[in-house]
């Protein structure tokens, strides 16, 4: 596993700030620690117990050679949830949320395909063939697919994890994970409900140190668990180039070996019996 972030860390990055008191949650009282000025005050001790689970959670799923997916599409978390992405080998959706990413992917493949088309033809000098107008419509519509697909341009499959940093903005991510049973880890602020998530991390999730802080635990921890899927994919390949020697060698040598077959009896030769035993009266 990776290094764990203290509870230091979290206080410097300014994580047990929550919300206005009158904006609170009833469910996160137990992840509140006390009251301060009108503001909750988030517990960090039991922030930091929840962000070591989740750690664990997002090290396992990569451990598997599963995919995960960072989501962040507020201005504080863009930029952080694109760097840590990028970091640990992730994908990341850092501007709009279209419905469907998930639930409806073979459609959203379809305009990665697109992207990916326009790029070729740019390559191959197809551009050259159109108009400037033409050129220019192409180009804008490569711009906002990228803007939007960009950091999922590379994901075949459906994600193991995701991990959400505003549970409330991200809420169609999180109803359409749960729909196909994907773990959702997401940061949750004292105006949330922890309840959305299968890992919530009670955390200041307008600050951009703390969703720095968060984001680059996880990435540690995605990092170490890709780490030990490459490992058993190398052990998994020796294995198989060993049983496949051993087959070979097998063939080989059954292709070597002779038939016994019974011994011939030649035409002079005779059985001999045992004489009869004799009756003495």
């Amino acid at each position: 596993m990776a290094k764990e972030t203290t509870v230091e860390a979290l206080l410097e990055s300014g994580a047990h700030f929550g919300h206005l008191t009158r904006r609170w949650n009833p469910k996160m009282r137990k992840f509140i620690y006390t009251e301060r000025n009108g503001i909750h005050i988030i517990d960090l001790r039991k922030t930091k117990v929840l962000l070591d689970i989740a750690s664990e959670a997002a090290h396992e799923a990569a451990s598997q050679g599963k995919v995960v997916l960072f989501v962040g599409t507020k201005n504080q978390a863009k930029e952080a949830i694109q760097n840590a992405a990028k970091r640990c080998g992730a994908y990341y959706v850092s501007e709009r949320w279209l419905g469907g990413m998930l639930t409806n992917f073979s459609t959203i493949r379809k305009s990665i395909k697109r992207l990916s088309s326009i790029d070729k033809m740019e390559a191959d000098g197809t551009f050259e063939k159109f108009t400037k107008k033409e050129r220019l419509m192409l180009n804008r519509e490569r711009e906002r697919l990228r803007r939007v697909f960009g950091g999922i341009e590379e994901m075949t499959r459906i994600p193991g994890a995701i991990f959400v940093v505003d549970v409330r903005k991200e809420h169609i991510a999180i109803q359409e994970a749960h729909k196909l049973g994907i773990p959702v880890i997401g940061m949750v602020d004292t105006n949330c409900d922890p309840d959305t998530v299968n890992y919530p991390i009670p955390a200041n999730d307008d600050s951009i140190r703390t969703i720095e802080l968060i984001s680059e635990t996880l990435a540690e921890s995605v990092l170490s668990g890709r780490e030990i899927a490459k490992q058993k994919a190398a052990e998994a390949g020796v294995a198989g180039e060993r049983m496949a020697k051993e087959n070979e060698s097998d063939e080989d040598g059954g292709k070597g070996a002779r038939k016994m077959r019974p011994r011939r009896k030649k035409d002079d030769e005779t059985t001999t019996k045992a004489p009869e035993a004799t009756v003495v009266s």
